[in-house]
């Protein structure tokens, strides 16, 4: 039914689903081409990505039914006043508040349309797997406009940390990176992955099932979409049975498996015989969309349909799909000066037998994969294998190691805590040529912020039978909010190598190391999760 608002001013008419209940979201993005609006876990409204004003309030719009907009006024980031739209952006890029950019809009509008008294609490109502929020706050306050800075060597700071080219820009903050899904056409087909238990009619592609749709709001009604849901199911170590004996005065670790909880959802579009575009158009993903089947079923599917084509996940789709950090289940003692170490991992983590050690200490490793129901794992996301040997090695030796990444980068931290809560890091980094002090502080922030969530609060609960993942919210992956996360300090080491690549992989084995030692290296992970 034709549906009537003012949107930035501007009077708009839209024929909007009402009585499918189309959320505002859907018409900004999918009828409107308005996408600095991000699409981080509709309909979970969990994740604040997608917050516009509605008459001057915040409001999230993928859980705001389009009905009842009409005849109101709707704000997205392109109707700020233009003081505003600058302020904020110079002040995100000042203080490294913005990396990949998707959730940084939600956030600039949270706080253009609401009076803040408590800024952990406003931004409770958003997730940010990057930066750490330190940086956000800093860009809040007005950021750190500091000394002129090249942007370019920011931007190739950037990349080296996140596997993948990502913009330094003003527009960045504003939602401007060049995400995949934001440069689709809106007039190719749609194509989203099948759901279990679904009875859609699908066509295969980079070994998946697909429904294929002319829109995204009929593709996810013809799946048949699987609302996330948060379960009471515990959460558990899978391998803990299988530990190997611990020997006098050894250490004992078993860890779960973990999301790697990036905002931007896996998505690709491609012309037939053409290129797909990137999933990592503006972030790595901290490793997770390296096998992304987004871009090969693209292609395949454009190939085939002989027209463009969308390949769009949704939250539940990335955490069916998407890989985790494998879970372990090992044991360290210190024998003759070496720290030994015998281990299992689920299958599909690599090479653990070749994972590199802290720097300064000799480890000899026995790492055994074994087959576990579960889901897919990864040794391509952040530090994987490093961070876990570096915990154990720790652990053996019970003091805080130096951590060396291949690329020769190292690391070392002290964590503080306080009433079994983690409250200060101290980040010693060595990282070749900083080329951005600003970019290297917000990665290494937030490496620290994601080490201390793996340690305290992350997992995933997992049927230990069928190995199908309950928890399918992004709230309930237990990343740290604003108010959980502790203050962290960088001191960047002199270096005089070239500028060294995931140098912040370092930062995450480092501080996980520092985290569990500092709080008793207790057997399991999560360590303090409610």
């Amino acid at each position: 039914m034709p549906l009537a608002f003012v949107l930035n001013g501007v009077s708009v008419v839209v024929d909007a689903d009402v009585e499918r209940g189309e959320s505002l979201l859907n018409v900004l993005r999918e009828r409107l081409g308005v996408v600095s609006a991000k699409d981080g876990c509709a309909p979970q409204g969990q994740c604040g990505c997608c917050t516009v004003l509605v008459d001057g309030e915040p409001r999230v719009a993928c859980v705001t039914p389009v009905a009842r907009i009409e005849g109101r006024a709707v704000t997205t980031i392109e109707g700020l006043d233009e003081s505003a739209r600058v302020n904020a952006a110079t002040a995100f890029v000042a203080s490294g508040g913005s990396q990949c950019g998707f959730c940084t809009p939600g956030i600039v509008m949270r706080f253009a349309g609401e009076r803040v008294r408590d800024v952990d609490r406003s931004l409770a109502a958003h997730l940010c797997r990057c930066t750490g929020w330190l940086t956000v706050r800093d860009a809040i306050a007005g950021g750190h406009p500091g000394s002129p800075r090249d942007l370019q060597a920011a931007a190739r700071r950037a990349a080296l940390e996140a596997g993948g080219a990502q913009r330094v820009d003003l527009d960045v903050p504003l939602g401007g990176a060049p995400f995949a899904d934001d440069t689709a056409p809106r007039d190719a087909l749609v194509a989203v992955p099948l759901p279990p238990g679904s009875t859609a009619e699908a066509v295969e592609a980079a070994g998946l099932q697909w429904v294929i749709a002319d829109s995204l709001l009929d593709a996810r009604a013809r799946a048949g979409k699987v609302q996330g849901r948060r379960t009471t199911v515990e959460a558990r170590a899978p391998l803990l049975d299988r530990m190997p004996p611990c020997p006098p005065g050894g250490v004992r670790l078993a860890t779960q498996w973990v999301e790697p909880a990036y905002l931007e959802p896996d998505a690709s579009w491609c012309e037939p015989g053409g290129e797909p575009a990137s999933p990592l158009a503006n972030a790595g993903a901290f490793g997770g969309k390296v096998r992304s089947a987004a871009p090969i079923a693209a292609r395949e599917l454009a190939d085939r349909f002989g027209r463009a084509v969308r390949v769009v996940y949704s939250r539940e789709d990335v955490v069916r799909l998407g890989p985790k950090r494998p879970p372990i289940a090992a044991v360290a003692v210190v024998r003759d000066g070496v720290v030994e170490i015998d281990g299992v991992v689920v299958r599909g983590a690599g090479a653990p037998r070749v994972w590199p050690a802290p720097a300064d200490v000799e480890v000899r490793a026995r790492w055994t994969e074994v087959d576990v129901p579960g889901p897919p794992v990864s040794g391509d996301l952040r530090a994987v294998g490093l961070a876990e040997q570096a915990l154990l090695v720790a652990g053996a030796l019970d003091r805080d190691v130096e951590v060396s990444t291949p690329s020769g980068a190292r690391a070392g931290a002290h964590v503080a805590v306080e009433r079994g809560k983690v409250t200060r890091v101290d980040v010693r980094l060595a990282a070749g040529d900083p080329l951005d002090e600003v970019v290297l502080r917000s990665y290494a922030i937030g490496a620290a912020h994601m080490a201390v969530g793996w340690v305290t609060s992350e997992g995933l609960a997992v049927d230990t039978g069928t190995g199908e993942i309950h928890d399918l919210t992004i709230r309930s992956f237990g990343v740290l909010r604003a108010a959980e996360t502790p203050q962290v300090t960088l001191t960047i080491v002199d270096d005089p190598a070239p500028a060294r690549a995931r140098s912040t992989d370092a930062v995450f084995a480092a501080v996980a190391a520092a985290t569990w030692n500092s709080l008793g290296r207790p057997v399991t992970f999560p360590a303090c999760r409610r």
